[in-house]
């Protein structure tokens, strides 16, 4: 179910979870438009982590399509919930949720930029019956289909230190948020850097990052790494099939190499492939306009694709 508040910057409400957490949506465009694209975001990000790449989309997109944003449960505007429910399984639940509330019925393309391209793959494990019927195409934007912590920055998560710390936060929770406002102070200049790849920042780019950086409260921080740890959706790719799929990372990306994206690719028949130069892990903050244009490819091909099974269908 939802609940509606004032238009301000797009049209704002609330999906509440199948287990009752809250979930903070923002959409344009109109509810009835041929194609609604949905973006699901990173870890330790919210919706603003897309506002430049929206700004571009809509200057350039018609009427014909609606964008839906939404919080993950522990992050920007969206509720808080018990540690354990802080796994991609659950963001998969709440990605349905999104989806029966916001767009109940017609063709959806699933973006999902980090983690977010993760839950986009796990919702396809647990809702096979929606791939290629409700959902008409898939972005995976600086993604993985597992293996993370075997190339990259992923390497030192190390998963004694994460265990010991989420018990940590959980048991200590003051202490721990006093120490993570020196981390910030002291390694957030180091985090954007890993970030945003060989370019020079862009002072709005930077400022949006160190936000972000700066709102994400420790316990959802932690209590999310043992899912990410564990993640494997490699068997879940074939389930696809020739779905069009857009598949894009920035080539200096630290924390996801584009190794992992060419993999999904070669795993993915209707997957393009797309390497932006120089780019790092935010190339939706980035490259915004180039990452912009690939995501209208995409929507195209999905909508083409929808009407050809829907034309067959009648």
């Amino acid at each position: 179910m939802s609940k509606t508040f004032p238009i301000t910057d797009g049209r704002r409400c609330t999906v509440v979870a199948d287990d009752g957490v809250p979930i903070a949506v923002r959409s344009f465009g109109a509810a009835d438009a041929a194609l609604t694209v949905v973006f699901v975001h990173g870890h330790c990000l919210h919706t603003e982590s897309w506002s430049l790449l929206r700004a571009h989309l809509l200057r350039e997109w018609d009427a014909d399509a609606r964008m839906v944003f939404y919080d993950h449960r522990g992050h920007g505007e969206s509720g808080h919930a018990h540690h354990t429910t802080y796994t991609i399984d659950q963001l998969a639940g709440d990605l349905d949720a999104v989806l029966r509330a916001l767009a109940p019925t017609g063709p959806v393309v699933l973006i999902g930029h980090s983690m977010g391209a993760m839950v986009v793959l796990a919702y396809a494990r647990l809702h096979p019956a929606a791939i290629g019927h409700r959902v008409a195409g898939i972005g995976l934007i600086a993604g993985a289909a597992g293996g993370i912590a075997e190339i990259g920055l992923g390497r030192l998560l190390n998963r004694h230190a994460v265990a010991s710390l989420q018990r940590a936060v959980v048991h200590a929770p003051r202490v721990m948020q006093a120490s993570k406002q020196l981390s910030r102070w002291v390694f957030a200049p180091l985090i954007r850097e890993a970030s945003t790849g060989t370019g020079r920042l862009n002072p709005r780019v930077a400022a949006i990052a160190t936000a972000v950086l700066n709102e994400t409260a420790l316990l959802t921080t932690s209590s999310f790494l043992s899912s990410l740890l564990d993640f494997d959706e490699a068997p879940t790719l074939p389930r696809f099939g020739d779905l069009p799929a857009l598949v894009l990372a920035g080539s200096a990306d630290l924390m996801m190499p584009f190794a992992h994206s060419v993999v999904l690719a070669s795993q993915l028949a209707g997957a393009e492939l797309v390497r932006i130069e120089g780019a790092g892990h935010s190339v939706i903050l980035e490259r915004a306009e180039e990452v912009a244009h690939s995501i209208i490819a995409l929507a195209e091909r999905a909508s083409n694709g929808a009407r050809s099974r829907y034309a067959a269908a009648g």
